[in-house]
């Protein structure tokens, strides 16, 4: 075990550079100097790739598996080290200069996917996305040389052992009991709040939010990027991200969600006290954290009454507090996923994931795609698209091939109905916590019962573990129902 761990981070300190090199390359690295740095981010992913591709690397797992330490590793530990060892097998099969040629375009591709954003021209980007899918197809191919179905392969890599059957009955379900709500939704006319805020002042508030939810301000730092993110540079250096908006309502929400990737990140990374860093590859089950902050605690008005006071003063927002929270919970369809209630953000995910469907499953030309996306939001949301940069470009995942991620959003957000209903019946009353200022508490439970697995508990698993049973959106829809009709 001992050898193993050593080696690991030895790759540990290479992701630790790309980590530095990704995190330079979006938030401060000059136009002309971006070339350069996917030359040497993607040399060093190479040498990462060929570590843990190598001989030695599967050597030194089969006898860290087989030994007698292993056996006395708490059962979530052992998950992991065969997991990596599964990685392992697939990896292998991939050949190095393929890797490397997937890895330059990757970078390029998100390149231009911020001009094309810019630009709001889809066809600048398009060629770019058509590389990605096809070198994205090759990689899987290698990968899961088996399977019979490459999108599941996908969304496998995001939250093992979940396949695309399983989503198709949970959306439609979901899909069919939430259009009917949206399209009854009685929202208000509220005034645009636009203010402009200095990158200090938005530093402060980020901060003072992430304290008080429980992310530890110390092992932590923060950046301006346009698309907010959470990076994990080390177990001690979990970096936040976030677009410089004027819109105030929308950068804490982003800072509360973020800060429920962080949290998890953080007391997660401080159970495997030998490694400099380790992976957490159950995505649903993380963005079900970042969402049930952001949505469950975040939108509810108990979470704001201990520190309302404070918010006034740094937002400089004269508001009383409910006309405050009407801010957060006036759900009204819209164009942009990031920037949607909680309630319509299930459709955009939706209209992602059956899109990546049409690409994977019925090859749809790229030249459709922008015609599909509008359509969909007309169907689904009532909304027109009236330019490719609040449409099919409006997000950062296929620049960067995270194909199946999508789906990884709303499995965790049906998660959260379930969760709200066990904290509710084993913590105490969330609304009684919230508006006691004991957040903590809840962020402990989720440490407690969540965090310290590392993720090797996929969500099926953590719902049937700690909800007692199958993921089940009727939870979720009892919640929206509640709050919305």
């Amino acid at each position: 075990m001992k050898d193993l761990i050593n080696y690991l981070n030895e790759i540990n300190e290479k992701s630790f550079l790309i980590s530095l090199l990704y995190w330079e390359m979006d938030t401060i690295t000059p136009k002309k100097a971006y070339d350069y740095y996917v030359e040497v981010s993607s040399k060093i992913e190479t040498q990462i790739f060929e570590m843990e591709t190598s001989d030695k690397y599967i050597e030194l797992l089969d006898n860290a598996i087989n030994s007698s330490e292993y056996k006395k590793l708490d059962e979530y530990k052992q998950i992991y080290f065969n997991n990596l060892k599964e990685d392992y097998e697939k990896n292998k099969r991939i050949p190095k200069d393929f890797y490397n040629k997937y890895v330059k375009n990757r970078s390029k591709a998100k390149q231009a996917w911020t001009e094309a954003k810019e630009k709001k021209d889809y066809n600048i980007f398009k060629p770019y996305l058509e590389k990605n899918i096809e070198l994205t197809k090759e990689l899987y191919k290698y990968m899961y040389p088996d399977s019979n179905n490459l999108y599941d392969s996908m969304i496998n890599d995001y939250e093992r052992g979940i396949k695309s059957s399983e989503i198709n009955k949970l959306f439609d379900e979901l899909k069919n009991k939430i259009i009917p709500i949206v399209k009854n939704l009685k929202t208000k006319s509220l005034k645009k709040i636009d203010m402009k805020y200095s990158s200090s002042e938005l530093y402060d508030l980020s901060r003072f939010l992430l304290n008080y939810i429980g992310f530890d301000n110390d092992r932590g730092a923060l950046g301006i990027f346009p698309h907010g993110y959470t990076t994990t540079i080390s177990k001690n250096d979990i970096r936040i991200a976030f677009g410089n908006t004027r819109n105030i309502f929308d950068h804490m929400s982003t800072i509360i969600h973020e800060g429920g990737h962080g949290i998890f990140e953080q007391y997660a990374l401080e159970k495997f006290e030998d490694l400099d860093m380790c992976s957490i590859d159950t995505l649903a089950l993380h963005e079900s954290q970042s969402r049930f902050y952001e949505n469950i605690l975040g939108r509810n008005k108990n979470f704001w009454i201990p520190i309302y006071n404070d918010i006034k003063k740094m937002t400089k927002i004269d508001l009383e507090l409910d006309d405050f929270i009407e801010y957060f919970n006036n759900a009204k369809p819209s164009l942009i996923r990031t920037e949607a209630d909680e309630l319509t953000y299930c459709l955009h995910i939706i209209i992602r994931y059956e899109i990546e469907n049409e690409i994977f499953n019925n090859n749809i030309s790229l030249d459709d795609l922008p015609k599909l996306w509008n359509q969909k939001y007309k169907d689904y949301l009532g909304v027109e698209v009236s330019n490719d940069s609040e449409g099919i470009l409006q997000d950062v995942h296929w620049s960067e091939c995270s194909f199946g991620y999508f789906p990884s959003y709303l499995l965790g957000s049906i998660f959260d109905g379930m969760l709200l209903e066990t904290i509710n019946e084993k913590l105490g009353n969330v609304d009684e916590l919230l508006k006691s200022g004991k957040i903590r508490e809840i962020t402990n439970f989720l440490n407690k019962n969540i965090h310290k697995y590392l993720g090797s508990y996929n969500i099926e698993e953590t719902a049937k573990r700690i909800c007692g049973r199958n993921l089940d959106v009727l939870p979720l829809v009892r919640y929206f129902e509640k709050k919305y009709n």
